[in-house]
């Protein structure tokens, strides 16, 4: 273990969380916001029912839909303390999101198939949350002003 990461994982050390961290800290926490008050419109019953009077802010849902809203809001909760895991994060927000985007103009109009109560809002948020999660997965490394192995400003010679 180097020197530098005890130093940043000792007790009061502060830790600088990037952009995209913070990012899927929030995106994170208002998806599971969305889960948890989408059960106040739906109920806990009629879980893949497809009926788009069942809006959130004008998002069709269903019981299912608020779950996956959940399970998507507690991993952003979990993920974001680390780069890695916040940029995992944003790989699944980008593919997942993606595909239900895909998913979601196939079925939208097809109560068979849209288990999911998908509206066209819906697809425009879940394009918007795929892009989202590109930004988080994809966000510039932060360059930090020394270099862990000899302490000196890049760019300079230690002396």
């Amino acid at each position: 273990m180097s020197a530098s990461y005890a130093a940043d994982r000792a007790p009061g050390a502060r830790t600088h969380r990037g952009v995209h961290q913070w990012l899927a800290l929030i995106i994170g926490a208002v998806y599971l916001l969305v889960g948890l008050v989408g059960f106040a419109v739906t109920g806990f019953d009629g879980w893949t029912e497809h009926d788009h009077s069942q809006t959130l802010l004008g998002f069709a849902i269903n019981p299912l839909h608020n779950v996956v809203h959940i399970l998507i809001g507690l991993l952003g909760v979990l993920l974001w303390r680390t780069s890695g895991g916040a940029r995992t994060y944003g790989w699944i927000l980008a593919i997942g999101y993606g595909a239900t985007f895909v998913y979601g103009l196939i079925v939208q109009n097809n109560p068979d198939l849209n288990i999911l109560n998908i509206n066209g809002a819906d697809n425009g948020l879940h394009l918007v949350s795929a892009i989202a999660g590109l930004a988080v997965a994809l966000w510039p490394q932060r360059r930090d002003r020394a270099d862990d192995t000899t302490g000196t400003v890049p760019g300079t010679s230690a002396r």
